[in-house]
């Protein structure tokens, strides 16, 4: 009995049966070119490719688990899925809540408008400036600028159609979201300096993981920093993000 066990065993390793890791990926794919969804509502963009980097040198399967982003970290701590990636900012308040990765992008802030319309934040004051709720964006204007009207919205999508519409007169982003912004709407352009106060945008992006999942933590950051030293990471940065 003992050599029919231990034959099947070493059969299922020569046939690949024996299953690789599952890790599912909460995102919120509403905010290119992060993650958002293409024409055949497929979940693509940086933190897909990034995440999808990390399990294939974890030997892990990755799945995507779309939700809206300020139920993500609820979810997470629900046992939805195993981590988040979706552009979340490393702050402290949500480190009470969550265990974060290394930072895996540098990141700042930038409210846009209709071109040549404000400069500064102060230009802002009274004014309507849209962001998806739940994000830092939203609780730093709250905080920081409260002369400033925040309109939340489900997505960044809607906001851009209403700035457009003139319904709101700024969106604040991800800087490198905005610019994705402009790209197509020449209509549009910055609106105030960069945002890099580390209170709310923190040390850079990073995955979430339940605080007691300690070991998920140390495979991603050792796959973060193995990606990173093989050149995988930079492929995949200047594909989403060329200079």
């Amino acid at each position: 009995m003992k050599k029919l066990v231990l034959a099947a065993l070493l059969a299922s390793f020569a046939t690949g049966s024996i299953a690789a890791e599952k890790i599912n990926f909460g995102v919120s794919a509403t905010y290119p070119p992060f993650e958002s969804l293409d024409a055949s509502n497929k979940i693509v963009g940086f933190d897909i490719d990034l995440a999808t980097a990390l399990c294939k040198q974890m030997q892990a399967e990755c799945t995507f688990t779309n939700h809206a982003f300020d139920s993500l970290i609820p979810a997470l701590k629900f046992r939805k899925y195993d981590a988040v990636i979706s552009g979340m900012d490393i702050t402290p308040e949500r480190s009470k809540q969550v265990a974060f990765s290394n930072p895996y992008y540098a990141n700042s802030a930038l409210v846009i408008a209709k071109k040549d319309t404000y400069k500064t934040f102060t230009d802002l004051k009274g004014k309507r400036i849209g962001m998806e709720n739940g994000t830092t964006h939203q609780k730093y204007l709250q905080d920081k600028h409260p002369e400033v009207e925040t309109v939340a919205y489900d997505s960044y999508q809607n906001a851009i159609i209403d700035l457009k519409n003139g319904r709101i007169d700024g969106v604040f982003g991800d800087t490198a979201v905005v610019n994705e912004w402009l790209k197509t709407n020449p209509q549009l352009g910055p609106a105030t300096e960069k945002v890099t106060d580390p209170q709310y945008f923190g040390t850079g992006l990073g995955i979430a993981v339940r605080p007691d999942n300690k070991a998920l933590l140390e495979k991603l950051n050792n796959a973060l920093a193995a990606i990173k030293a093989d050149g995988t990471y930079q492929k995949i940065s200047d594909q989403w993000f060329p200079q």
